[in-house]
């Protein structure tokens, strides 16, 4: 296993030969940081000290300046602190994430999208001591004392040059759930004991050293900050916009090797007419349809590297161009020094082919959520909270354990229905759920967007000749989108109140 990690660093560019100068700069941010943040960018401001960290709305930022400048922010903050961020993608949100770890200040990444009554929830039940803040959330932020983002420069301008203290605590790094059921949770994130995790990436999508990565997905989603973290160990540059416009990501990606996306993005993408072209671009956050991989798959190449994950697991499998050239639906193997389990109720493995729920082991599973409870556990391994199936050595999900239904006694599966009806001509986006029903228990309603040319009869009829007959949704609902959180996430329980 170490061996297979040092190939796969090596390989990637991670591991090289260094000069005095990059030697002592990782030696030095190791002996000071540990591996964290305040590492990576020590290191690159040894090893690259000119090359572009940052490329954001406000210009470009060196190795160097976001080096030095994280350490005079990180004198504005306090060990065992805990900041809020509620910032849009840009230095400022990488800047304070750094400053935290230089000084052991706890972080918790709020997500742009919650409401003033969601965030002070949050900020109560993750204690929150202050807040960095982009200042178009003013409106909405909890009674605490706030630093607005346009004022950081300020803070960075005034700060001491005086060294840090060297191996500051270890501060927490608090994420929270999608809030698609309700509040979010807070979850607990450990910080990387070595590079392990970014072997694992790095054994499935085959970033380099120095890469150009534009970075679309939200870096307070799990998916986002694990491209910024895998950035950092790569020595990339990351392209940051505070706000996703499918035209200009497409503008960026010509000067870009890769591209971090969640879904809806890469379909908002699809309806452009530019294709630059791209080394990688790889998805996660939310189920990518099959129809939406395949034409990515046809009109950007064999380029096209999907995640399935979560913020408690991380990452479980990640599937290849060539996989999902095969079977579009699919979500591939695990990557280096990842297990995967399909087990019964019971927790027995399920033969391949039947669908069973899903856990993993990696090394980066979340330590618990912050109201003291965790994920369920079995042998090691923790659940997604998914339902899946192998098939010829690949995985393939069948949606979340909590959305399958028994309609008139039989086990149905929202997730089947919406790949297929995904596939239809017209069909841009489409979510499938159950609904209480006098006489079957359940059955399934389908909210179905871009279909004018369609009719309710149709769909069903699609559905009766492609799947079984109580996988057919009775209620059929033409809409014009589909509600979804920042991350891209559609909110089925919004559209089950709408029901």
């Amino acid at each position: 296993m170490v061996t297979r990690v040092l190939l796969t660093l090596v390989k990637a560019g991670v591991i090289r030969p260094l000069g005095p100068r990059g030697l002592a700069g990782t030696v030095r941010g190791y002996l000071h940081w540990d591996i964290t943040l305040a590492w990576g960018y020590q290191t690159g401001a040894g090893r690259h000290p000119d090359r572009a960290a940052i490329i954001d709305d406000d210009g470009v930022l060196t190795y160097a300046q976001v080096n030095e400048r994280t350490s005079r922010l990180a004198h504005a903050f306090r060990p065992r602190e805990r900041i809020g961020l509620l910032c849009r993608n840009g230095r400022a949100f990488i800047e304070t994430m750094t400053a935290c770890t230089k000084v052991g200040a706890d972080a918790v990444l709020l997500n742009t999208g919650l409401s003033q009554g969601q965030l002070a929830q949050v900020a109560a039940d993750q204690e929150i001591d202050r807040i960095v803040a982009d200042r178009e959330f003013a409106g909405v932020l909890p009674d605490l004392p706030v630093h607005f983002t346009d004022e950081l420069e300020s803070l960075i301008a005034d700060g001491p040059t005086t060294p840090l203290p060297r191996r500051p605590p270890r501060g927490r790094l608090i994420i929270l759930t999608s809030g698609t059921t309700g509040t979010p949770k807070g979850a607990r994130r450990p910080e990387p004991a070595s590079l392990a995790p970014a072997a694992a990436l790095l054994s499935r999508i085959p970033l380099k050293h120095g890469d150009v990565i534009s970075i679309t997905s939200p870096l307070f989603h799990a998916w986002g900050l694990a491209a910024f973290q895998l950035g950092l160990v790569l020595g990339a540059t990351l392209v940051l916009r505070r706000r996703f416009d499918p035209a200009q990501a497409l503008r960026d990606a010509e000067k870009c090797t890769a591209m971090f996306v969640v879904p809806v993005m890469l379909q908002r993408m699809l309806e452009q007419e530019h294709r630059p072209e791209l080394r990688i671009i790889a998805s996660s956050g939310s189920a990518l349809p099959p129809k939406v991989a395949a034409r990515t798959l046809e009109e950007f190449g064999p380029v096209l590297y999907n995640l399935y994950g979560s913020t408690e697991v991380s990452w479980a499998s990640i599937a290849t161009p060539e996989e999902m050239l095969r079977e579009p639906g699919t979500a591939g193997k695990p990557p280096l020094g990842t297990r995967l389990a399909i087990v019964d109720d019971q927790g027995r493995p399920v033969p391949e082919g039947e669908t069973g729920r899903i856990f993993v082991g990696n090394e980066m599973l979340f330590d618990g959520y912050t109201n003291g409870t965790s994920k369920e556990s079995l042998d090691g391994l923790m659940s997604t909270g998914d339902l899946g199936y192998r098939k010829d050595g690949l995985l393939f999900v069948a949606g979340r354990d909590d959305e399958m239904i028994v309609s008139g006694g039989e086990n149905v599966y929202p997730h089947d229905v919406e790949d297929l009806l995904s596939t239809l001509d017209g069909v841009t986006e489409v979510a499938v759920l159950g609904v209480p029903d006098e006489e079957w228990g359940q059955r399934l309603a389908a909210f179905v967007v871009g279909a004018e040319t369609l009719t309710a009869e149709q769909i069903r009829d699609h559905v009766k000749a492609n799947l079984a007959r109580y996988s057919v949704p009775r209620d059929v609902f033409f809409v014009n989108e589909l509600p979804r959180n920042a991350a891209g996430k559609v909110l089925k329980r919004q559209l089950r109140e709408q029901h």
